[in-house]
């Protein structure tokens, strides 16, 4: 099939693309700043908000994979249309939201299952209409430049809104947003046709929705019952090691499984995969927790604990917009690994200084060293697992990459969290902190492991099959 290529038109169709990929992180991201407002208004505590991030997160994650598959079933831009439909109806419910139940049900249900719908097409039409490592690192860096954005600036824009207006206009700044993407979307061809005939392995969606669930759920009773938490984590293993027996049966029947097995024969984009879950595990991990110590232990406002992520925010842009100039002169494992290196070594200078010293400047090495980290690392795992397939794969590799990195996103929040709010003094911060560095250096492990291959120095046109990473 001849994909369009990107010219002016390509450039137009990257905006909303990156624009969908801002808000649903700034929708992870922004309530962090928010807990002691919405607490407070609401009648909730912190473990209460805290459930409402961690849901919307994992609601995402385990609806990622059969969103991705839905994609070859009704079009990529009737996904990205109803994913935003529903997104927006959500923030709706959640602006007017009279108690935390109601919140649950507009932020992280509905604002997770749009997400769920509208995410794999964006990263399946940039892989469709960008060829080339080169081309493709140029439109992942500006959708991961904004998806890092909103992730870390997420923060202050909450905390500027908050402070001026009401935690609400949060939502209300996410539904004009939405209306924007669906007005900048209404012209977007898909490249590939729709297949309505095609089959949805229902079983398989429910199996690995609830598997996901459930491990989840048990990290955040660790606080609570210790035998309620093996019990959760056991059955999630056990459901999960059902999904893959299932999904084995029905290719050997002959029959088209949720995910084919082969999707994880590819050593190199299983490495890609982990190290996508560990930088959204670090990066939501770290904004839950200096944002809850910032608030519930030190007494700042929305407004000056969306200040502090100002570093974070501002390394991440340096680095994630320089994704194409980087990429062609290093290659795709040497940016992962400095990534990494320099996101963990952020978070230990981030625990040393805020030790040390009690002052608000304490946390702008650290959060600057974690941003650059994080800027350089997040386009290429991307383009490694994405470009490691042909497009009649993508709608597959897609939700599968998309699951993996929000599943990170939850357990960064619920592991983190758990931590931290089991002991909200210095010392549960110190405690949370170290765990996500832990996390850290297992991404380091599994990029140092990846292939070396060659800086992009292809044409942007040339096929991907052509300058993908050696395996």
């Amino acid at each position: 099939m001849a994909s369009p290529r990107p010219g002016a038109s390509g450039r137009r169709v990257l905006v909303p693309l990156a624009l969908a990929q801002f808000i649903c992180s700034f929708a992870g991201s922004s309530m962090n700043v928010m807990i002691n407002d919405i607490s407070e208004d609401l009648d909730t505590s912190v473990q209460g908000v805290q459930v409402a991030i961690t849901v919307f997160l994992l609601v995402m994650a385990a609806l990622m994979i059969p969103g991705g598959k839905l994609t070859d079933r009704w079009g990529r831009k009737r996904c990205l249309m109803l994913g935003l439909a529903v997104y927006g109806v959500g923030a709706l419910l959640s602006a007017a939201a009279p108690g935390l139940g109601v919140l649950i049900l507009g932020n992280s249900v509905l604002e997770g299952v749009g997400t769920a719908l509208l995410i794999p097409p964006v990263y399946i039409l940039t892989t469709l209409l960008f060829t080339g490592t080169a081309a493709r690192a140029r439109a992942f860096g500006a959708i991961m430049a904004l998806g890092g954005i909103g992730a870390a600036a997420g923060p202050l824009i909450g905390g500027l809104l908050t402070t001026a207006i009401d935690w609400r206009a949060n939502f209300g700044f996410q539904v004009v947003v939405v209306a924007v993407i669906l007005f900048l979307t209404r012209s977007l061809e898909d490249p590939l046709p729709a297949d309505p005939g095609r089959s949805f392995d229902t079983v398989g969606a429910v199996l690995s929705a609830a598997g996901l669930i459930l491990l989840v759920t048990g990290i955040l009773a660790a606080d609570n019952n210790v035998w309620l938490m093996l019990g959760l984590l056991a059955a999630g293993a056990a459901v999960l090691a059902g999904f893959f027996g299932w999904i084995r049966r029905l290719e050997r029947a002959g029959r088209e499984p949720l995910l084919a097995t082969s999707l994880f024969r590819d050593r190199t984009a299983n490495l890609g995969l982990v190290t996508q879950n560990a930088q959204w595990l670090v990066l939501m991990g770290v904004s839950f927790t200096v944002g809850a110590y910032l608030q519930v232990v030190r007494g700042y406002s929305a407004i000056a604990t969306g200040g502090v992520f100002t570093a974070a925010t501002l390394g991440l842009l340096a680095t994630s917009l320089a994704a194409e100039r980087l990429a062609k002169r290093r290659s795709q494992r040497t940016l992962i690994v400095t990534g990494f290196a320099t996101t963990t070594a952020g978070i230990v200078v981030l625990l040393l200084l805020v030790r040390a010293v009690d002052d608000v400047w304490a946390f702008t090495p650290g959060l600057l060293l974690i941003g650059l980290g994080l800027g350089l690392m997040l386009t290429p795992s991307v383009n490694v697992v994405q470009s490691a397939f042909p497009d009649s794969r993508q709608g597959e590799i897609s939700g599968l990459s998309r699951s993996v990195s929000n599943l990170g996103s939850s357990l960064g929040t619920a592991v983190a969290g758990t931590i931290l709010v089991s002991e909200l003094t210095r010392n549960g911060y110190a405690a949370a902190m170290t765990a996500l560095a832990a996390f850290g250096v297992v991404g380091l492990g599994a990029a140092l492991f990846l292939p070396h291959d060659r800086p992009a120095a292809a044409p942007p046109d040339r096929p991907a099959t052509e300058t993908a990473p050696e395996r």
